[in-house]
């Protein structure tokens, strides 16, 4: 039996001067499509409390394979278009695994 690990990914994402508005209503519209993409658990968009121009993107994902299915769909293509389109400045891009569930699958392999 395997065990499917838990992963997320979160993105700091900041506007180019005056372009913040714009960026956020982009930004939006991943919202319904990606919460309604088989193997996603969570998926939230945060505006900074204290930097105008910073966007946070953040979602948890069942395993590796429901994120990178996500990854690879057009909704994605909102990314190339923001850097196309001069609205952002800098994207920051990360990914991360569940480190309990791997501990805990590691203790789940020992005793078996």
């Amino acid at each position: 039996m395997s065990v499917s690990t838990p992963v997320s990914h979160c993105a700091f994402i900041r506007a180019r001067a005056g372009r913040s508005a714009e960026l956020g209503q982009r930004l939006e519209r991943l919202l319904l499509p990606t919460r309604h993409t088989p193997g996603c658990l969570h998926f939230a968009l945060q505006h900074s409390q204290c930097d105008e121009d910073l966007w946070l993107i953040s979602g948890f994902w069942v395993n590796q394979q429901a994120m990178s299915v996500w990854f690879a769909s057009p909704v994605m293509q909102v990314f190339d278009a923001l850097v196309s389109d001069l609205l952002v400045t800098s994207l920051d891009f990360h990914t991360f695994s569940d480190v309990e569930a791997r501990g805990c699958a590691a203790v789940h392999k020992l005793a078996s």
